[in-house]
């Protein structure tokens, strides 16, 4: 037994070794792309105006593109790629009744592709075009910026017919997708997930250079390639309306990404049914939703992968929605796990999103109508993210009573019975050299950063300000500013114990936080500013000792910080 342990002990560091050494060299790439810091002159915009001249009615023989027809599958398939399309058209039925919808409520669920998602459309449409066209040759190199889905499915389709394939995608998406994509023999380079679409440093610019880098390499293009929403055109709106027998077909309702999807299925449905109304779905922190107001907020960031952008793809025809919801991310991971809990469907978390459109908008149909929803991917992407209670708690999608039954005696107490000491932080003009030296005299391993007001722009880790230094990434006299940690876990003077406990299960470090609300006499703006009160480290709250009876409260002398990492 002891010799077992040890060989699954060293197997444990030899993986987690394999690991950081591989996201070591897909940081080293990301920064050897970017050193020369501005924005190459050799990519093109994603969000050019489209120059499509698609409209209603038009007979396909006036159409530029080449257009194939639906075929059957074979009894037995030539290769994978072949199981790619006529995907299953679903019932809902729990659901439907939860929400008291009369229409008929289907979800195709497009998870049944060979990829797992729907973009497997797309990615074997657009290298089968590039093959006919002359462009994509054996042994060339295929360059895709993508949010994961896109990505498994050119490396499908590049593992079966031999092409090399290199995807670029911000650090956000799940390492599930990246796990696939590894498999797949695709190599992987991570963007930060802050950097806007036409920044260097975004998913597009990285991929634009490292193009121009490598010899017959292509970029496919999702955002501007017409195979997108061809594929669609094509096939997955073909399949609804034979699915639904032609006709009797009154609502689609789907999210927006590159907008292929939505763009591609609506133009062939609106063609052979005029009144059907088409819901297209943007979460909040994206500018896709017509009008403009609806895309208003102070929200930045969301946790639903692969629809929304922070600019316009040219793929994406949005004179052909009808409504747009703006969806977040609560109800799209509770109505994710509704639809794997009461409908048995498998699906990820943008098919959450899609649905709570649904239920919104379907309310207005009648017995007899039928509504469809696109549900994206599969739950296999999202395993360690919405999946997870841990993780939907961290979040804060999640409440405790959701999750457990029986809690420790500490768990609802509040983080202002501890005897917290004010942090240590640092300016942000401060070299790392200083910070290091600092750091390393107090026993510390991380700090906050802050400005001359006291607020809060980041953290940094000694860790990583070690590694950044010897790496070259940035030079000892550098302000800390260069290595900052911009995504951290906040927690509030009123949260408890048990919300901490969760934080730093998963996470070195947690700030504790107070928000301060602030009047100006010359304006009715209201700002809010948060500012830092203490920065807390792993720590096991068994070690928290009770007062005796009548105490009301936390022994602070006895917290015993039992990590510092």
């Amino acid at each position: 037994f002891g010799f077992e342990t040890l060989v699954f002990a060293t197997l444990q560091i030899f993986f987690m070794h394999q690991e950081l050494v591989t996201l070591q060299r897909e940081r080293k790439n990301f920064y050897r792309i970017i050193k020369t810091g501005a924005t190459d002159p050799k990519w093109i915009r994603p969000d050019l105006p489209s120059r499509c001249t698609w409209k209603p009615g038009m007979s396909l023989e006036n159409s530029p593109h080449k257009h194939f027809p639906r075929t059957k599958a074979e009894k037995i398939l030539p290769n994978i790629l072949d199981r790619i399309g006529d995907t299953p058209l679903v019932r809902i039925n729990k659901i439907s009744k939860t929400f008291g919808l009369k229409c008929e409520l289907l979800v195709k669920c497009e998870f049944f592709n060979a990829g797992g998602s729907v973009k497997d459309r797309i990615s074997l449409r657009m290298v089968e075009d590039a093959e006919r066209e002359g462009i994509l040759k054996p042994g060339d190199t295929i360059i895709e910026p993508t949010s994961g889905n896109t990505g498994i499915g050119l490396a499908l389709a590049a593992a079966v017919k031999g092409y090399r394939c290199i995807i670029v995608m911000p650090e956000k998406m799940s390492m599930e997708k990246v796990d696939v994509l590894r498999a797949l023999g695709a190599e992987i380079v991570r963007t930060p997930t802050s950097a806007r679409f036409d920044s260097p440093e975004s998913h597009v610019g990285v991929a634009w250079r490292l193009k121009n880098e490598i010899p017959n390499s292509h970029i496919l293009d999702q955002y501007r390639n017409p195979s997108n929403p061809l594929a669609h055109y094509d096939t997955t709106a073909e399949e609804i309306l034979e699915q639904c027998d032609g006709s009797n077909l009154d609502m689609l309702v789907a999210g927006a990404g590159t907008g292929g999807t939505i763009t591609g299925i609506a133009r062939k449905l609106k063609e052979k049914c005029p009144n059907i109304k088409i819901v297209a779905v943007d979460p909040e922190g994206s500018i896709l939703a017509e009008p403009d107001e609806l895309n208003r907020t102070d929200k930045t960031q969301y946790e639903v992968e692969g629809i929304g952008y922070d600019f316009i793809p040219t793929v994406l025809d949005r004179s052909l929605v009808d409504n747009w919801y703006k969806s977040n991310d609560e109800e799209s991971f509770a109505i994710a796990r509704m639809l794997i809990r009461d409908e048995g469907l498998l699906c990820g978390g943008s098919s959450g999103t899609a649905m709570a459109a649904a239920v919104k908008f379907a309310k207005e149909l009648k017995e007899g109508q039928r509504c469809v929803v696109i549900l994206p991917d599969s739950i296999r992407n999202y395993m360690s993210k919405f999946l997870s209670e841990k993780w939907m708690f961290q979040k804060g999608f999640l409440r405790v009573e959701d999750i457990m039954v029986n809690k420790p005696w500490w768990w609802n107490l509040k983080l202002q019975s501890l005897n917290l000491s004010a942090p240590l932080t640092v300016l942000p003009t401060v070299t790392c050299q200083k910070t290091i030296k600092i750091l390393k005299e107090k026993g510390f391993d991380q700090a906050p950063v802050v400005d001359e007001a006291g607020l809060i722009l980041g953290m940094v880790t000694l860790g990583n300000m070690l590694a950044s230094v010897l790496a070259g990434k940035v030079k000892p006299s550098d302000p800390v500013i260069k290595v900052l940690y911009k995504q951290f876990k906040r927690i509030r003077l009123t949260d408890n114990l048990g919300k901490l406990s969760r934080i730093l299960e998963t996470d070195h470090f947690a700030l504790v936080v107070h928000e301060q609300i602030q009047c100006e006499c010359l304006s009715t703006q209201v700002l809010q500013y948060v500012r830092i009160m203490s920065c807390l480290p792993p720590f096991d709250p068994r070690f928290l000792l009770p007062l005796p009876a009548g105490g009301g409260g936390v022994q602070a002398a006895t917290l015993a910080f039992c990590a510092r990492l």
